[in-house]
């Protein structure tokens, strides 16, 4: 039997391309405060569905490879994953083409060889269990170009 977990926002909007408004989570009462970007001639003084997306990708890959590297009781300190999404704009019409993540794995300064290869390969296969990496996959290419650094 599957388990449905559900992830209730609420978002509030006035305006046009100027307007304002702000997302809410549910469950957390986190507030983002969104805006359309310049680039699509909004005031871009708030966060925006493409960062978002980015955002979500980034925050999902860098969860994952945690736990993935729990699992694997690997000497694993911390990632830090910088994403850039890019959104293909041809007139009106607007594609979120692709992501690219460029995680670095910082493992403590015992690790081994094993231990930093490992680390590697991992950081190529942990977007495959991202649940929102998955959601979008046949939408947006993913590229991930990991750095593992030790110590």
């Amino acid at each position: 039997m599957s388990n449905i977990h559900e992830y209730p926002v609420t978002v509030k909007w006035a305006g046009g391309r100027d307007g304002s408004g702000q997302s809410v989570s549910s469950r957390t009462n986190t507030t983002n405060k969104i805006s359309v970007p310049p680039e699509f001639q909004g005031p871009g003084d708030g966060t925006n569905p493409e960062e978002l997306l980015t955002s979500a990708i980034a925050s999902c890959y860098s969860i994952t490879f945690g736990i993935m590297a729990n699992m694997r009781k690997l000497p694993f300190e911390g990632i830090e994953t910088q994403a850039v999404g890019c959104v293909e704009q041809n007139g009106a019409s607007f594609v979120y083409t692709n992501i690219t993540l460029s995680p670095t794995v910082k493992l403590s300064a015992g690790a081994t060889d094993e231990q930093v290869k490992m680390a590697e390969e991992m950081a190529h296969k942990a977007d495959l269990y991202c649940i929102i990496t998955n959601a979008v996959r046949d939408k947006v290419k993913i590229a991930v170009n990991p750095t593992v650094v030790v110590g």
